[in-house]
């Protein structure tokens, strides 16, 4: 019999480059939830223990803001940001969005 498990993307978040792919294609569908699934994803390839001392948030604050399940407050996603070396920026939408709006 085959085994089978969850898939978990933190397996592959093994590089700065990959994190970076994996954050920009969240942000594509613009789901503030995914996207902070997404964060939650690269803190736990990071350390959340290391984050959660580095942004002064405890483990479980952390867990439940980048759960996807919780609506974060801005400044906690730009603190955990900032923690794993990235920076927020806000662009304008590419001109096929605008178009299919």
């Amino acid at each position: 019999m085959t085994k089978l498990r969850k898939f978990d993307p933190v397996r592959y978040l093994d590089s700065d480059d990959m994190i970076e792919e994996y954050l920009l294609a969240a942000c594509e569908g613009g789901d503030a939830s995914h996207i902070a699934r997404a964060l939650g994803d690269v803190a736990r390839a990071r350390g959340i223990a290391d984050l959660a001392r580095k942004t002064g948030l405890t483990r479980q604050a952390l867990y439940k803001a980048l759960s996807g399940e919780g609506n974060p407050e801005l400044a906690t996603i730009t603190k955990v940001a900032d923690a794993l070396g990235l920076q927020l920026t806000i662009v304008p939408a590419t001109k096929n969005k605008k178009d299919a709006a």
